[in-house]
């Protein structure tokens, strides 16, 4: 037996060493940069990178350069293929988890001072003592009143890691006084508004698609259900998208049966459909969805699913255009890679992808030039792209390759507005006369029960208007010359601003809504 050992064991062991090495060779594939027997193959960027640190005739931030290095090189794939630096990844990771860890406050910058315009409700600052209208003078021990400093670099300050402890200074009628605040889960609503209109109809404002976006969807949808709700407006303006998943649920509340949402598919990423899998909660009831050229990526696919399968009545302005799947990929620096993986598909098969042929640049000058090239005012302007033409099931035609097209054309508000009144949005001019308007007048507003009084009877009288004025005037802007719907346009937006003081953004929807001509188009078309 000991001879018979002797003779094969050299074969065994080579037979071992073959199979080790191809196995070897197979996970060689997975790792990029790698040659065979795991011998380090460099690149020539690399390579460059190398040199450039250790040759170049100055010194160099590496970083900062592999970080351009990077983006150059995502530029030549897709507009929607990104870099995203480790000093910024907490910050995006935040809005998509729809919470962050901060003290709880709204604040905006007026004369390079922060002044609170807005308490979260029970939030840590709400129970340290902040006051709207405190001014922060520093933050633990950094002087921040002043100092020309950025909204960016105030939301780095204010934010920490959870239950930790930071000390604000505030201004508060003109006695300084500081505050300790314990950090606290913030949440980042996807709610602006929801409330019934009328006679049954209901609205909702979604805007974005966070992790939870379907649980605070549901929650409000059955709230409005609880009211008597019949119909519905989905507002999915200026919804940038989000999660897929979170999408795909959504519209699965207002589908029946199976039927097919979405499907994705990609080069190295095999098809996925996406189905409804549950009865939903508002699968009859009549709906309209409101879109515009801010209406991207997650919401189109809401968008495209409802309007293949003639579920809802799309209302407003040509969405943006975005067919593209990412994924994130962290990366060991702390970094991330936020790479495009597949194209999702409407259920009638259309991709809403616009071209990006001739590079970032003029991709997203597409979206601006619809407000230079009258298509943003003008349903005979909508640019389809005719060589990719659908029907729907009842024979509809839609297109695909430029955005989500919607079934009634609705203007957008600000067609005629002259460049006096562009100046004012410009310049933040309502909101500041908004925050200061409610200091002076706080008593008198908390005695609104609701939203409803407030629109009833609340007044913004001539003597109001004169002190816009005479703000307006202060940033170089003479509203003598506006026309009379400018104006009245001017201060529903300041009406709607006051609200928000009181109610936030319920506030701020509600009022607004009462003269927005896509929500009283809806509102048309759903009492017929």
């Amino acid at each position: 037996m000991n001879k018979k050992t002797q003779v094969w064991l050299p074969l065994l062991f080579s037979v071992t060493i073959i199979v080790g090495m191809m196995i070897g060779y197979k996970m060689r594939d997975n790792m990029p940069g790698k040659s065979f027997f795991f011998v380090d193959k460099r690149h020539p960027l690399q390579e460059i990178m190398d040199l450039i640190e250790n040759k170049y005739v100055d010194s160099v931030k590496i970083a900062a350069l592999s970080d351009t290095a990077i983006t150059a090189i995502l530029n030549k794939l897709d507009p929607h293929s990104v870099f995203i630096p480790a000093e910024e990844l907490q910050g995006v990771n935040d809005d998509i988890a729809g919470n962050f860890f901060g003290i709880g406050v709204e604040f905006s910058l007026f004369n390079d001072t922060i002044n609170v315009i807005n308490i979260v409700p029970d939030g840590p600052s709400f129970k340290a003592g902040i006051k709207t209208g405190d001014k922060f003078i520093k933050v633990d021990d950094s002087l921040v009143a002043g100092k020309k400093i950025t909204t960016e670099k105030i939301r780095k300050l204010l934010r920490g890691d959870l239950d930790s402890k930071v000390v604000i200074t505030v201004l508060r009628d003109g006695q300084v006084k500081p505050y300790s605040i314990t950090r606290g889960i913030i949440p980042i609503s996807s709610v602006d508004a929801s409330y019934i209109i009328k006679n049954g109809i209901g609205f909702i404002r979604l805007n974005k698609f966070s992790q939870v976006t379907y649980r605070e969807f549901m929650k409000t949808l059955e709230g409005l259900q609880k009211q008597g709700l019949k119909k519905l407006i989905l507002d999915l303006r200026g919804n940038g998208g989000g999660i897929l998943e979170e999408a795909t649920s959504v519209a699965d509340e207002f589908l029946d049966g199976d039927k097919l949402i979405t499907y994705t598919e990609g080069t190295h990423f095999a098809k996925k459909e996406y189905r409804c899998k549950r009865p939903g909660l508002f699968e009859t009831g009549e709906l309209v969805v409101l879109a515009d050229e801010g209406t991207a990526s997650a919401s189109e696919i809401l968008i495209g699913a409802l309007q293949d399968w003639n579920r809802a009545t799309i209302i407003g302005r040509r969405s943006f255009g975005k067919g593209l799947v990412q994924e994130q990929f962290d990366l060991s620096d702390g970094s991330a890679l936020r790479l495009t993986i597949a194209r999702y598909y409407t259920p009638i098969g259309r991709s809403i992808q616009r071209s990006y042929a001739n590079g970032g640049k003029a991709y997203y000058d597409e979206v601006n030039n619809r407000f230079h090239d009258g298509e943003v005012n003008s349903a005979d302007s909508v640019k389809h792209d005719t060589t990719k033409i659908f029907r729907t099931q009842n024979g509809k035609i839609v297109y695909g390759g430029g955005g989500i097209t919607p079934d009634i054309f609705v203007a957008i508000d600000t067609a005629d507005y002259s460049i006096t009144t562009a100046k004012i949005y410009y310049k933040g001019t309502i909101g500041d006369f908004a925050y200061r308007y409610y200091l002076q007048h706080q008593p008198a507003l908390n005695k609104y029960k609701s939203i409803s009084d407030f629109a009833k009877q609340f007044t913004f009288s001539d003597d109001n208007w004169k002190q816009f004025s005479a703000m307006a005037a202060k940033d170089s802007i003479t509203l003598d010359t506006i026309s009379p719907k400018e104006k009245n346009d001017l201060i529903n937006r300041i009406e709607s601003s006051i609200a928000r003081q009181v109610w936030r953004n319920q506030g701020f929807y509600e009022i607004l809504n009462i003269q927005d001509k896509a929500v009283l188009k809806s509102i048309e078309v759903l009492s017929k």
